[in-house]
């Protein structure tokens, strides 16, 4: 049993003011993991003045230091890797190895990107005799997922500590024994007091109190689009400044040019890995729709390779991340049979064998139309939706008509591919199933939040501007 019971706050780890205590489920057997304090509003207080007092000094921390203060962290995190897979194993059901291969090394790529922008960034320039400098926000609220929760804490982290900004950060209740670790090893490598502060918590508790709290100067939060505009709201009452990465149904163009057997093949795994549980997921698969038929057969096989299992056993997919989960999918699932898309394979209900957990068959649905709920609304789980589209305009139409626009993806002929990804609107378009790029921006276009993360974009987000006029005289 893992016992999250403290706070870290300060630079020591601390009792909650208040003794709510909720279990923490692992969903590979439904079974009690360990417990976690929630937090109040006076925990959040409590650690925005720790991070309030340690601001003067850490934000004229020199860059020199800063860039050192990131080797510590970066060594500490490679130490405690092994221990971190486990964490994430066990709070959010991914394979052991899907943790150590992705879930923990995507967290430590964050830590580097940033660590290499930092050392070269300049946070100051010229117009003419005008001396523009950007200096750190202030105090962040960083509110993270449970689905990557490695992956959000450190991009967030890295980003505030590069610009020389304190932090309170809340996981999210689901995962909250990773947080603890990362919080370990921001002590560990001799994080100054009070710049790093993790409070536990649910979003109506500390979430808002930290979204509403005067005293913050930035919330960044990656979660759902409802709690997104929640958050907005609660910022708004003292015109903070708010990032936002929510929710996705991103769509993923195959040309005709494309290797169907090989791309399709890969939309269903850039699908199924995590579960279904990434935001940017190519969840829409759109074809010629003369290619229906031929696509959804090779989809179907794709999907069923994708063998579910308990997590230690190290099956090729594990559950999704809690019950509440599960009967999201179910319901979305249902609603595709009810809409009359055509069920290709998995459907409702939990893999043959696997009677405990909240695992969800791989499923697959064609002869979709972009109207379904299926199409509209993110599913968040190990489902794949395929899109008949008429030409190359009507893909470009479709692939838009969505209230999202966090991701896109285009399979084809290269020139062909970069000619549909800019008239697409996303905020992060990969063509031809390149690789993950850390020093990227990435964020999205409409509901899907605003402001970018990841590399030294993301160094904007928690910096204000000044103009110095007439500091120098013009060239």
């Amino acid at each position: 049993m893992r016992n999250n019971l403290q706070f870290y706050i300060d630079g020591s780890w601390v009792p909650p003011v208040s003794d709510t205590v909720i279990d923490v489920i692992n969903p590979a057997d439904a079974t009690v993991a360990g417990q976690v304090a929630i937090g109040c509003d006076r925990d959040v207080d409590i650690a925005v003045k720790a991070a309030r007092a340690a601001f003067t000094t850490f934000s004229s921390m020199s860059v020199e230091d800063r860039l050192g203060l990131f080797d510590r962290v970066i060594s500490e995190y490679q130490r405690r890797a092994d221990d971190l897979a486990l964490a994430v194993s066990e709070e959010m059901g991914a394979p052991l190895w899907l943790a150590q291969q992705y879930q923990v090394p995507v967290g430590l790529g964050h830590l580097q990107i940033a660590r290499a922008a930092l050392a070269e960034y300049s946070f100051n320039s010229k117009i003419g005799a005008t001396e523009v400098e950007q200096e750190p926000i202030g105090v962040c609220a960083l509110i993270t997922p449970w689905n990557w929760p490695l992956n959000q804490i450190a991009c967030k982290v890295a980003a505030a500590l590069a610009t020389g900004c304190t932090m309170v950060v809340k996981p999210s209740e689901v995962s909250p024994f990773s947080a603890t670790i990362f919080a370990e090893i921001m002590h560990s490598a001799g994080v100054p007091a009070g710049v790093f502060n993790l409070v536990h918590g649910d979003g109506n508790g500390v979430g808002n109190a930290l979204t509403a709290h005067p005293d913050v100067d930035l919330v960044s939060f990656t979660g759902s689009t409802p709690a997104g505009i929640q958050v907005a709201r609660n910022a708004a009452q003292t015109v903070k400044r708010v990032h936002q990465e929510l929710g996705g149904k991103s769509p993923n163009i195959l040309l005709p040019s494309a290797d169907f057997a090989s791309a399709v093949a890969a939309g269903v795994a850039g699908v199924m890995i995590n579960s279904g549980q990434s935001c940017g997921a190519p969840t829409r698969m759109l074809v010629p729709a003369e290619r229906m038929a031929e696509s959804a057969a090779l989809a179907g096989a794709a999907a069923q390779e994708w063998i579910v299992g308990h997590p230690a056993t190290n099956a090729k997919m594990g559950p999704v991340a809690s019950e509440a989960q599960w009967n999201k999918i179910q319901r979305l699932i249902q609603s595709g049979i009810d809409e009359g898309a055509t069920l290709v394979t998995g459907g409702l209900g939990r893999p043959e064998g696997l009677e405990s957990g909240y695992y969800v068959r791989p499923t697959v649905f064609a002869d979709v139309t972009n109207n379904m709920t299926i199409a509209r609304e993110e599913i968040f789980g190990p489902v794949i939706v395929i899109v008949g589209y008429a030409d190359e305009a009507d893909a470009i139409a479709i692939a838009n008509d969505t209230d999202f626009g966090l991701a896109a993806y285009v399979q084809g002929e290269q020139t062909a591919a970069a000619r549909v990804a800019r008239k697409l609107r996303a905020g992060q378009v990969t063509l031809n199933y390149a690789d993950m790029d850390f020093a990227a921006p990435f964020g999205g276009y409409k509901q899907s939040g605003n402001g970018r993360e990841w590399g030294k974009v993301a160094f904007s987000e928690y910096l204000e501007t000044k103009a110095i006029i007439g500091a120098q005289e013009a060239a």
